[in-house]
């Protein structure tokens, strides 16, 4: 019973934390509070299910129990009536004529959260962070990871970006439609990062973590309603779908990791390329090309390619070293070198992967390693090989990763 009420808590917590803290924060306007009460219901659910069994709606169930926790809160607190009877009419399931001027037109809390997260008064990096943590609740490691920064750093964010959306009273709101355009970059940077997190998630024992990515996807298609003449919005819809098209085939029925080249393309999502592809084709015809929709475009070379020896290599980077013009990055540098080398070859994508050591880019970003380690294996310097394979294993994070390169090293003739 034990076991079963863990994993329900588990699930629930993919599926329903990003909601309840939103509907927290609608009804408080205090972030600290609603993330403080938010937990206390999941850690509450752990000792009242394993009494009285996981109850059919496990989300309503936390959503009501925390709500309770903020109105005991914010009483003891004496923070006043106005506040006390704006929690109690989100209680009744109802809310007041001003939140619903102030929230009209947008049907879901969670994408109120994310255009707050991303207003124009906090810098970019403390928009995508808080957003993650409030909305997926990620950890702050989680997304130090993300950002290839010290977890100190990421909590010091954190802390200030909710200080200044409380000392500068910004609203709970998505913002007028003139003034979509100004944060649609964040809000697009939290999406995908959201999505990345699903995808090929950065810690624990599972690479994906499927609920995650799905609410990304289900909040971009959202937004693409919401801003449907955006070409960037429907670029990272393509993108996303292109992704997820292939989820099922990137890990074996022992749950390793399966590299591109060797997935069973059978087992990719017809439907999901089909959409994703239209989607680019009409998004690109605007004229108005953008890193999503270029990346939206490399994903696609690999979902249309018939078999991993008809793939496009040549264009795919051509198309890195535009992304590279538009967004420069030591990881969109990293993945430009891997197309370099099966375009050109290894030792052409080895010259590139050196110099991004040599610049003393992403030094804890267990990818550089592990390309090095690709390109010197695929040239038979074993010795080398091993080398860069035990320093990607030292870096990885999450045990299918771990397992793979452990399997890499082992075919160098090393040990791990």
């Amino acid at each position: 019973m034990s076991g079963q009420v863990e994993r329900a808590v588990a699930e629930a917590f993919q599926t329903d934390w990003g909601q309840i803290v939103a509907t927290l924060i609608g009804v408080t306007g205090d972030w600290d509070l609603a993330e403080e009460c938010a937990q206390d219901a999941f850690t509450q659910a752990l000792e009242t299910w394993r009494r009285d069994g996981v109850p059919s709606r496990p989300g309503a169930w936390l959503t009501r129990t925390a709500r309770n926790r903020a109105t005991d809160r914010l009483r003891r607190e004496a923070v006043g009536a106005a506040k006390l009877r704006e929690v109690a009419a989100g209680a009744r399931g109802g809310a007041t004529r001003d939140d619903e001027a102030v929230l009209s037109g947008v049907p879901d809390d969670r994408l109120r959260l994310i255009f707050t997260c991303c207003h124009p008064a906090l810098v970019m990096e403390a928009q995508v962070a808080l957003t993650l943590r409030t909305l997926a609740g990620l950890t702050t490691p989680e997304i130090a990871r993300a950002f290839l920064v010290p977890e100190a750093t990421m909590a010091q964010r954190l802390v200030r970006a909710k200080r200044k959306i409380r000392n500068a009273a910004i609203p709970y709101r998505v913002p007028p439609a003139h003034l979509l355009p100004e944060r649609t970059q964040a809000v697009l940077g939290v999406l995908y990062l959201l999505f990345n997190e699903g995808y090929s998630a950065t810690s624990g024992a599972d690479l994906t973590r499927r609920r995650l990515s799905a609410e990304a996807m289900r909040l971009t298609r959202l937004l693409a309603r919401l801003m449907p003449d955006e070409a960037e919005v429907a670029g990272l819809l393509a993108l996303t779908l292109l992704h997820d098209a292939r989820r099922d085939a990137r890990l074996d029925d022992a749950g390793d990791l399966v590299p591109l080249e060797e997935q069973d393309r059978s087992r990719w999502d017809a439907a999901e390329i089909a959409e994703g592809v239209a989607l680019l084709k009409k998004t690109l015809e605007r004229g108005r090309p953008g890193p999503y929709q270029i990346q939206a475009a490399i994903v696609a070379c690999h979902a249309t390619a018939h078999g991993a020896a008809a793939t496009d290599w040549h264009q795919i980077a051509g198309l890195y070293g535009r992304l590279a013009e538009l967004v420069p990055s030591p990881v969109v540098e990293l993945n430009r070198a891997v197309a370099v080398a099966m375009a050109q070859g290894p030792a052409a994508g080895l010259e590139i992967v050196e110099a991004l050591e040599a610049s003393g880019a992403l030094p804890d970003y267990h990818l550089l390693p592990a390309t090095r380690a690709d390109l010197l294996r695929r040239l038979h310097r074993t010795g080398e090989a091993a080398t860069a394979y035990r320093r990607a294993l030292a870096l990885a994070t999450t045990d299918s990763e771990r397992r793979f390169l452990a399997r890499r090293l082992s075919e160098t003739g090393a040990r791990a």
